[in-house]
């Protein structure tokens, strides 16, 4: 029986592995360190092209496992077809919730306290004062409440805000309040002054902030975006942004990269972070932690954490 697994790390890296299982180290180079066919658990190389992830999957005959070290798993689906029935898929819950609200809080600060015409003004020698929003006082929507929406909010409870307000695919309690359905979005849009993107990527969510979406938006509200680019049509927020109506900051944006040239790049009212919200110094021990712990489960039987699908089911 084959036992191979593919880490983006290197075995000795990692403390509390199990033993009877053949580690290969793989993030994505040119070479495979075995026959992919041996692979019966998968670890996706982070931060690594959606086309190099997938690119050893369809020969992945044997494996049982595909395990991502990102929370969204958009970038391996299309190559889910091309592995057999029973193929496990988990996400990597619980690696990113700290950096990437670290980073959403960021985002937030800087474009209301105008941080970015700052820096602006460094390079210039320039002393730019002046009264600037404050966090305080303002409402925040959250779109898209699963860990790292709540981490989110948990960073935001200390900044004496007005009212947060949580949207997910569908209703249920919190400790914190309830969250709202997806349905609920266009009545509740023009109550906030900022509106937090944190939902994963999918069929419903893909496009979902569209020209209406937008201009439901307060006049003068913030659009925050920490999940994926494709979740807003670029075009209509340009046309927001242009037209002065709100402003962004955008940790992700489509296309992706972003290129030299793009009208993103200068829009009025803009802060642009090159998707940094999961790579940081926090990343690879919650990681290692993960997989550590993922594959006890494995070799023990036991059922995984974190899953978010099963092939052929």
């Amino acid at each position: 029986m084959t036992s191979d697994v593919w880490l983006p790390f290197h075995a000795d890296e990692i403390d509390g592995l199990p033993e009877g299982l053949k580690y290969r180290f793989w993030d994505g180079g040119q070479e495979f360190p075995a026959d992919p066919a041996d692979c019966v658990f998968y670890v996706v190389p982070y931060m690594k092209p959606p086309a190099v992830s997938r690119r050893p999957m369809s020969e992945m005959t044997s494996v049982r496992v595909v395990q991502t070290l990102s929370a969204g798993v958009d970038h391996v689906l299309p190559s889910l077809k091309s592995l057999p029935p029973g193929v496990v898929l988990c996400n990597a819950r619980g690696v990113h919730e700290a950096s990437t609200a670290e980073l959403t809080l960021a985002l937030v600060l800087a474009s209301l306290r105008g941080i970015p015409d700052f820096v602006r003004g460094q390079d210039k020698q320039e002393w730019r004062s002046g009264f600037r929003p404050s966090l305080a006082d303002k409402s925040v929507l959250i779109v898209g409440y699963g860990s790292i929406g709540s981490a989110i909010e948990d960073r935001l409870v200390p900044f004496e805000l007005a009212r947060v307000a949580r949207v997910a695919r569908s209703s249920r309690a919190t400790a914190r309040g309830p969250v709202r359905p997806l349905a609920e979005l266009p009545s509740l849009l023009p109550e906030f002054d900022i509106v937090v993107l944190s939902t994963p990527l999918t069929d419903a969510t893909r496009g979902l902030v569209n020209a209406d979406f937008l201009s439901r938006m307060k006049d003068g509200a913030l659009l925050v975006n920490v999940a994926r680019g494709p979740v807003v049509d670029t075009s209509a927020l340009l046309t927001e942004l242009e037209r002065g109506h709100i402003t962004a900051a955008l940790d992700v944006t489509d296309p992706e990269p972003l290129p030299p040239g793009h009208p993103l790049w200068h829009a009025p009212g803009v802060l642009i972070s090159p998707h940094v919200g999961g790579p940081t110094s926090a990343f690879r021990p919650r990681a290692k932690r993960l997989l550590a712990d993922q594959l006890t489960l494995f070799v023990n039987r036991e059922p995984l954490r974190n899953v978010v699908l099963t092939t052929g089911t």
